[in-house]
C-alpha cells in the first residue's frame, strides 16, 4: 500500500462516518443507525443507512456500501489516494509519503506538465505561419483569436516528431511523453506524435490541470475525425466533461449538456457559458454525478439526427438515479434560405446541432429554445406522438400502449398522471381510461416481480449468492460459515487469537479468504480491524458486498461456540475439497445433497 498503513487507521479512528456522511446527506437517528435519502441514486423515501457503531454506510436501494474512505472515493469521484488526502486534511493530519505514492504523484505531476507545455507549444504554433490552415479552419468556424485564446486552441504540426523534440528538448523523456499519451511507440523501436494536422483542444479538469486533448482533423485530411488521449494517469474520459472548469462557475441556473467539443465553444463565445460535454464517449453514471454535483438543472441539447435522439434516451436513463432535474432542448430541422426543409443524401432531414443552429439564427433564437425546452417527460410524449400514425387506430392504440408502458415506468405518481392526462388527449381517449390501464400494466409488473422473487426465495442458493456475479460463491455452505467468521472477527477481534489453524487458504471464497487474511495480519500486528481501512486493498464491489456480509445480524451471546462451528464447517469443506487427504464417503454425499439443496451452515 503507498500510504502508511498504521496511517490509515489513525485516519479512520479519527474520522466517524457519521460526521463525514453528514456533511453530504442529511441524517436522522431512527433506532441504532441514522437514515437519508441516498446520495449515489435518486429516491423518495430514505433508504441510505449508516452505523456508527460498525462505522459502516449502506443503501439498501442501489446496494452501494462500505466504510468512511469508501464513502469519499464514491461521492467525490476520487482515487483511494485522494480521498485519503481530504480525509486527511479535514482531520488537520499530514499524509506520510513513502517512496511508492511520491513515484506515483510524480508521474502524474510529470504528465500533467508534459500536457500543459503540449498545450502552449500548440497554441504558439497556432500563431506561427505554420498554423495558418487550423486559423483558417477556425475562422471558416467563427470560432474569435479571443475564444481560440480562452479555450487554449492549438495546432499540431503536420510532422512526426516535432512535439517530442520540443519536449526532450525542455527535460521530459520518451517514456514521460509516452505516459502522457503525447507520443507512440512504433513496432520498431521508435517514437512519433500522437496528434498531427490537427485542431488541438487542451482538457481541463476542474482543478485547472491539463490532463489531455481533444482534436479535429482538418477538412480534406484523412484520418479520424475526432482523436482523444487515450486512458491515461491524470485522462479518464469517464471522470471527465469538457469545459466544466469554466461551467462550474455559471451564473445561470442550469448547464447544458451537449454531443461536440466545438458545440461548446461556439455556444460559450455566444454566451451560454454554462456548456458542457462529454469526451467522445456515452453520458456515464460518474458523469451524471458530477453533473448533480455542479447544477439542479441540466438542459440535454444533443444534435437532432436520428443518432442525437438515441443519445438523448440513454442520457435519461443514465441520469433518471441522480437528483436533478432534466429538460430536453429539440433542435429543429434545419432549412434553406426559402424555409425549406434541409435532406441528406439518404433524403433524411438534415442534422442541426448547437453550433449550426447559433450561426445561422443567432444567440436570441437560441435563448429562446433553451427558455422553452421541454420537460424530461414531455420530451418523451412528443417522441411517442411522432413515431405513430396518431390519425389512425391502430397507430393510436399502438402509441397508447407504448405510453402505457412509459408511464407505468415512472416511480412518481405526479409524474404518472400528469404524463397520463397529455397521452390520453393525444390519443383521444378519457383520462380515467387512460389511468386506469397505468395500473393494471403496474400491478401486472408488481405480479411479475414477486412471483421471480418468490422464486428466488425457494432457492437459497440463488438468494445467499453475492449480488455481483464475479464474486459469486463456489461453496454455499463453506461461504456462509466463512461469513460469520469475519463478522466475529470484526466485532469481537480477540476471538480469532484461539483460531491459530485457521488460515485463508481454506477458505472456498477467494474475496472472503483474502479480507480474513488481511484482518488477521492487522490484528496480528497490534493494529485496529475494520473494514474502512480495507477501502484500499478492495474494488467498490467487494466493499458493496462487504457491507452485506457484516450488515447481518449476528449474537455475541455465544461467539466462542459460534466460531467453532464455523471453522469446523470450513474445515469439513476444505478436507472434500482435497485439501485435507481423503474423507468419509458417506459424510461427502450427505454434504454434497445438503450443499444442492442450499441447506447447512450455522449461523450465530
Amino acid at each position: 500500500m503507498a500510504i502508511p498503513e498504521q496511517f490509515i487507521d489513525e485516519l479512520v479512528a479519527r474520522c466517524d462516518i457519521a460526521d463525514v456522511v453528514s456533511s453530504y446527506v442529511t441524517l436522522k437517528s431512527k433506532g441504532s443507525n441514522l437514515w437519508g435519502l441516498c446520495p449515489f441514486h435518486n429516491e423518495k423515501t430514505p433508504s441510505f443507512s449508516v452505523s456508527p457503531d460498525k462505522q459502516i454506510y449502506k443503501c439498501f436501494g442501489c446496494g452501494k456500501g462500505g466504510g468512511v474512505i469508501s464513502f469519499i472515493m464514491e461521492i467525490e469521484n476520487v482515487s483511494f489516494v485522494d480521498a485519503v488526502r481530504i480525509l486527511a486534511q479535514r482531520a488537520g493530519m499530514e499524509v506520510p509519503e513513502d517512496s511508492e505514492t511520491r513515484s506515483g504523484e510524480k508521474t502524474r505531476a510529470r504528465a500533467v506538465e508534459a500536457n500543459r507545455e503540449a498545450a502552449r507549444f500548440y497554441h504558439e504554433y497556432l500563431k506561427s505561419e505554420g498554423g495558418q490552415a487550423v486559423r483558417a479552419y477556425l475562422e471558416q468556424r467563427r470560432i474569435s483569436p479571443k475564444t481560440a485564446t480562452r479555450f487554449g486552441l492549438g495546432a499540431a504540426p503536420d510532422g512526426w516528431d516535432a512535439l517530442i523534440k520540443a519536449l526532450t528538448a525542455k527535460g521530459f523523456s520518451k517514456m514521460e511523453l509516452i505516459a502522457a499519451g503525447l507520443a507512440v511507440a512504433n513496432k520498431n523501436g521508435g517514437m512519433y506524435d500522437k496528434f498531427r494536422s490537427r485542431l488541438m483542444l487542451p482538457v481541463i479538469d476542474t482543478r485547472g490541470d491539463v490532463v489531455g486533448f481533444t482534436s479535429r482533423i482538418l477538412p480534406g485530411l484523412e484520418g479520424a475525425k475526432y482523436l482523444n488521449t487515450g486512458e491515461t494517469p491524470v485522462f479518464k474520459k469517464s471522470r471527465l466533461l469538457y469545459a466544466l472548469n469554466f461551467a462550474r462557475k455559471t451564473r445561470r441556473p442550469n448547464l447544458i449538456l451537449v454531443e461536440g467539443n466545438l458545440d461548446v465553444i461556439t455556444l460559450h463565445q455566444a454566451g451560454f457559458d454554462n456548456a458542457v460535454a462529454a469526451m467522445g464517449t456515452a453520458l456515464t453514471a460518474e458523469h451524471a454525478r458530477m453533473l448533480s454535483r455542479c447544477t439542479k438543472e441540466l438542459v440535454l441539447c444533443y444534435d437532432n439526427d436520428g443518432a442525437g435522439k438515441s443519445a438523448t434516451d440513454r442520457a435519461l436513463a443514465v441520469l433518471r438515479d441522480v437528483d436533478l432535474k432534466v429538460r430536453v432542448l429539440q433542435l429543429p430541422n434545419a432549412t434553406d434560405e426559402q424555409g425549406n426543409l434541409r435532406l441528406d443524401e439518404k433524403g433524411q432531414p438534415m442534422k442541426q446541432d448547437p453550433d449550426d443552429f447559433i450561426k445561422k439564427f443567432g444567440p436570441a433564437a437560441f435563448e429562446k429554445l433553451l427558455s422553452g425546452s421541454a420537460d424530461k417527460n414531455d420530451y418523451r410524449l412528443a417522441a411517442l406522438e411522432g413515431s405513430f400514425d396518431l390519425k389512425s387506430e391502430e397507430g393510436r392504440l399502438d402509441f397508447l400502449k407504448k405510453a402505457v408502458d412509459t408511464a407505468a415506468a415512472m416511480s412518481s405518481p405526479i409524474e404518472r398522471e400528469l404524463f397520463a392526462v397529455k397521452a390520453a388527449q393525444a390519443g383521444g381517449i378519457s383520462r380515467e381510461a387512460m389511468l386506469q390501464e397505468i395500473e393494471r400494466q403496474r400491478r401486472s409488473w408488481e405480479r411479475r416481480e414477486r412471483k421471480k422473487e418468490e422464486r428466488q426465495n425457494l432457492t437459497p442458493r440463488q438468494q445467499l449468492q453475492p449480488r455481483e456475479r464475479g464474486l459469486r460463491y463456489e461453496n454455499i455452505r463453506s461461504a456462509r460459515a466463512e461469513e460469520g467468521v469475519l463478522r466475529l472477527m470484526l466485532l469481537e477481534p480477540a476471538l480469532l487469537r484461539r483460531a491459530t489453524n485457521l488460515t485463508c487458504e481454506k477458505f472456498s471464497s477467494p474475496l472472503l479468504g483474502k479480507v480474513y487474511g488481511l484482518l488477521r495480519r492487522q490484528l496480528e500486528e497490534g493494529r485496529s480491524v475494520q473494514l474502512s481501512s480495507l477501502a484500499g486493498e478492495l474494488t467498490p464491489e467487494e466493499v458493496n458486498h462487504l457491507v452485506d456480509v457484516t450488515d447481518k445480524p449476528v449474537s455475541l451471546a455465544n461467539s466462542e461456540k459460534s466460531l467453532e462451528d464455523y471453522i469446523a464447517v470450513i474445515e469439513t469443506e476444505y478436507s472434500k475439497r482435497g485439501g485435507g487427504g481423503a474423507s468419509d464417503p458417506l459424510l461427502a454425499a450427505r454434504e454434497r445433497y445438503q450443499e444442492k439443496k442450499g441447506y447447512g451452515g450455522h449461523e450465530a
